[in-house]
């Protein structure tokens, strides 16, 4: 067995649940590095035409002081404790309970292959009806 320094891999995503289009990246650990380069592989994927309002939690990698948000991304950041206000919960619960329990994974290499194929398993109109919550509903047709 191959042994390296990790023992977790972390997904850093988002998804649009109007249109279902996301992003994502694994990733070994979590920090503001990792965060930042996510922020900016959204910002390309969007463009400079488009702007993304990306909600998150307030996770330290989230709210750090070295995050570079760029221009066409707004932040809004969830009231703590509130896990059920953010859609991206219910793709980890999803991938949890359907694609990554109740296994034993082999390496690191079979971990993170497990998990590239668990996020790509899903089809954007996956995503759309996991991540669709009353409340985003409710402020796009205001």
């Amino acid at each position: 067995m191959k042994q390296t320094e990790y023992d977790w891999i972390y997904l850093f995503a988002a998804v649009n649940p109007l249109t279902g289009n996301s992003s994502a990246m694994l990733a070994p650990t979590v920090n503001t590095d990792y965060m930042n380069a996510h922020l900016r592989f959204i910002s390309r994927e969007a463009g400079p035409d488009k702007h993304v309002v990306l909600v998150l939690d307030q996770a330290g990698w989230h709210v750090a002081n070295g995050l570079r948000i760029p221009k066409n991304i707004t932040l809004l950041h969830l009231p703590p404790y509130s896990p059920e206000l953010n859609p991206i919960e219910r793709i980890w619960a999803f991938l949890k309970s359907h694609r990554l329990s109740n296994r034993v994974f082999v390496d690191y290499d079979d971990l993170l292959a497990s998990g590239r194929s668990a996020w790509n398993s899903l089809a954007t109109d996956q995503l759309q009806s996991i991540c669709r919550t009353e409340w985003i509903m409710h402020e796009v047709e205001t």
